[in-house]
């Protein structure tokens, strides 16, 4: 562990480059008029411009991850930050949207190494009964982010170009970087892993195909589109090599997946809840239309009705993390998820009622910032040559349930009689899901065993 007046720089640090990373996802939105306008972008192509960026974060995370606890965490964080600089560098030079979309894959490559490596760092340098609130306040920044994030870009596209939204990372970037050399520990691992190659082409190959599938469906023509070339050989893909990667990974010694770890109920459970938070983080995605349905508002003010969501999840991570330290993950976790099965129920009623209806987005926001807790969990329940790795898993669960939830909500959405109807239909389901979690999630050590790493 580190001295305790080192580690505040250190969480500054690791802050900042998560806070860079989640700001370059919230600020393309108030972007994409001007991107649209300079470089001719196709209609279809503007939804890759989040899309790339998201599938690149996944692919990269297992190897980012992976390195990281085979050759150190300064070293890989620091070539993380610098490949998102290298990104964003290529996305503010960009002149059509080839080199756009080029960019932001190496921006979403680059990102896939800061988030993980600032989790198991704080594992590294806190000690146990700490490191909750650490954890709260990295998980704050998702919630900071989509507040500051279109204020930022509404502000410098009033002075600038669109590119110098992007060009900003790089000074931020190159201060990461040098200040990362001085203060991340640079010591190895005693353990130094070898990376499993295999592993992680098997399972880049199944998160793309997953997430070409669920991008290309057609929630209006459900049936048909599952069974469409731009869908079904991806969902084979995904479906047939994922059997593969947990035999494979069963059988390595030094597995990308250690699918040795799912013995645990601790990391089980975890798994569950985190693809279950992923569902609940994408039902966000479908409350503006939910508002405009309802309140008859235009689509600029609905967006700004997401607030209350927002400033839930960026004061809820903190305090929650805190919480953590001082009554346990399982007391946060049960008090999160029902606090969410409340909000989806609340939005599941289609009420007109707008108190009602910002309540029940704050509800979900304060409920789904009990992610700090499942981090906490996952550093407690391994030693610290797989703490990078498990991080990483656990932002797949996370995302793998955000791809899920969206196709899901979209395809309830669509194939019943109304779209306002669907939407309450699809809330229910994610409460009926919500509920569940809760009930497994009484399951979980409390605080006693968590403290005495049992």
């Amino acid at each position: 562990m580190v001295k305790s007046k080192t580690t505040t720089p250190i969480l500054i640090l690791l802050f900042v480059g998560v806070l860079m990373g989640a700001l370059d996802i919230s600020i393309v939105g108030p972007a994409i008029p001007s991107i649209e306008k300079a470089l001719y972008v196709g209609a279809r192509d503007l939804s890759w411009i989040f899309s790339i960026y998201v599938l690149f974060n996944l692919v990269g995370i297992s190897l980012m991850a992976k390195m990281s606890d085979a050759y150190g965490r300064r070293s890989v964080y620091i070539l993380a930050v610098a490949i998102f600089g290298v990104g964003s560098l290529v996305v503010s030079l960009s002149h059509d949207t080839t080199m756009l979309l080029v960019g932001r894959a190496i921006q979403g490559f680059g990102s896939s190494g800061i988030f993980p490596v600032a989790s198991a760092t704080i594992g590294d340098v806190f000690p146990v009964e700490k490191r909750g609130r650490a954890l709260g306040l990295i998980g704050a920044v998702f919630g900071i982010a989509f507040i500051l994030g279109p204020f930022i870009a509404g502000i410098m596209l009033l002075y600038f170009d669109w590119n110098a939204l992007f060009l900003i990372n790089i000074p931020i970037a190159i201060v990461l970087m040098i200040f990362a050399a001085k203060l991340l520990p640079s010591k190895r691992l005693e353990k130094k892993n070898e990376i499993d190659w295999s592993g992680i082409i098997m399972m880049a190959m199944i998160l793309t195909s997953f997430t070409l599938a669920v991008n290309n469906i057609d929630t209006h023509r459900m049936a048909e589109s599952l069974g469409s070339w731009s869908v079904l050989p991806f969902l084979m893909v995904t479906f047939l090599l994922t059997p593969i990667l947990l035999m494979y990974e069963s059988h390595q010694k030094e597995p990308v997946l250690n699918v040795r770890l799912f013995r645990s109920r601790q990391v089980r459970i975890v798994g569950f809840i985190a693809f279950g938070l992923g569902l609940f983080q994408s039902t966000i995605v479908f409350l503006p239309k939910l508002a405009v349905d309802l309140f008859g508002v235009e689509p600029s003010r609905a967006s700004f009705m997401l607030l209350p969501v927002v400033i839930a999840t960026a004061i809820g991570s903190p305090l929650g993390g805190r919480l953590v330290d001082k009554v346990g993950s399982k007391v946060i976790i049960i008090t999160g998820l029902t606090i969410a099965s409340v909000a989806l129920f609340l939005l599941s009623l289609l009420t007109r009622n707008i108190m009602l209806y910002y309540t029940a987005e704050a509800f979900l926001g304060f409920g789904l910032a009990m992610r700090a807790s499942l981090n906490y969990i996952m550093l407690n329940e391994v030693q610290a040559i797989e703490r990078a790795s498990t991080q990483g898993i656990l932002v797949i669960f996370v995302s793998i349930g955000q791809l899920t939830g969206a196709a899901l909500v979209g395809a309830i959405s669509a194939t019943s009689l109304g779209r306002t109807t669907g939407f309450g239909l699809a809330f229910l389901v994610m409460t009926v899901i919500s509920v569940s979690l809760v009930i497994l999630a009484l399951f979980l050590k409390n605080r006693k065993l968590e403290l005495a790493g049992r």
